[in-house]
């Protein structure tokens, strides 16, 4: 039986925190490692929040090695993730209000504009904000940044557009271009104007592990008639180009993944729609003024970034 609506006024935070640690990590003990908590407290956290709301949320048998959520407790969830990111991000918000000049500014960034772009646009930033200290987080999946920019975890994210659905601001900063990664002495080499897409029909092609930057490049091969032929991946930029420079296949990649100066790959053209990358933001949370000053300077860094693609070899 479900209980009264005031005994959710008993209802704390930590009994959400508690109950999604335990639907995380599956089990109590780990929940407690992960909270830093005792595992008793976990467990009567949860005890007490199945009495709030009359309902068992977790199947406690001994004969599992983890525990499993009721059909009630995976609806829960859903109310409690929400909930708890929220509350995260108002205590982000109030931090960012409280430091105003000084302070931490957390940015979720991937490999290819980490390498490319941060360096100056984190120099400048130290330079015209000494208070301020950059934390960067990387990831090869910009999807996953935007999560946490969702849940008050960090406070720029760097990701590809067009956005998925979420509580997102965005300002485009570059457009870059997908060329034709091969080796410098493949037939390939010498297509001054671009292959057409469909010519990489069973030829051997590597590729990044994950994310947008990867799923883009392969759709626009089948858009092409041609279904990839992937003989490789990684989700480290220097480790594609290695492949490539050895001739294990081509690679279908953006400029700036990509060391342009090394002779022993060449880029050709393709006409492939470039990857257009932004710097995204919480639309209801508080930006403070370096929040806002970090992306007026990564638009003044991205406007001076050459992306004119090196014609191949004659």
């Amino acid at each position: 039986m479900i209980m009264e609506t005031d005994h959710w006024t008993d209802l704390e935070l930590r009994h959400l925190q508690s109950f999604r640690a335990v639907a995380e990590t599956g089990s109590f003990h780990a929940a407690a490692d992960l909270l830093d908590y005792t595992q008793s407290a976990v467990s009567q956290h949860l005890a007490a929040l199945e009495s709030i709301v009359g309902m068992r949320l977790v199947e406690r048998s001994r004969g599992r090695r983890t525990i499993e959520l009721t059909e009630p407790g995976r609806l829960l969830l859903r109310h409690a993730e929400a909930i708890v990111a929220r509350l995260s991000a108002a205590q982000a918000d109030l931090r960012s209000y409280a430091e105003g000049a000084t302070g931490t500014l957390r940015v979720g960034t991937y490999q290819s504009v980490s390498a490319r772009l941060l360096p100056q646009l984190v120099s400048r930033f130290a330079t015209a904000w000494p208070g301020v200290e950059v934390q960067l987080h990387e990831d090869h999946d910009d999807v996953e940044l935007l999560s946490f920019i969702e849940s008050g975890e960090l406070d720029l994210a760097f990701t590809v557009l067009p956005l998925p659905p979420g509580p997102f601001d965005v300002v485009e900063l570059l457009r870059d271009p997908y060329v034709l990664m091969v080796a410098a002495g493949s037939p390939l080499a010498g297509h001054a104007g671009g292959p057409v897409l469909r010519e990489l029909a069973g030829h051997p092609l590597i590729a990044f592990r994950g994310g947008r930057t990867a799923e883009l490049a392969e759709e626009h091969l089948r858009q092409n008639g041609c279904e990839p032929r992937v003989v490789f991946r990684s989700d480290d930029n220097g480790t594609v180009q290695g492949m490539v420079a050895a001739g294990v296949g081509s690679a279908l990649v953006p400029l700036l993944t990509v060391d342009a100066d090394d002779p022993s790959v060449v880029l050709v053209p393709t006409g492939v729609p470039p990857r257009i990358i932004g710097l995204a933001w919480h639309r209801d949370r508080h930006r403070s003024a370096a929040n806002r000053a970090f992306v007026d300077l990564a638009r003044e860094v991205c406007a001076a970034v050459p992306v004119e693609i090196p014609g191949p070899a004659a």
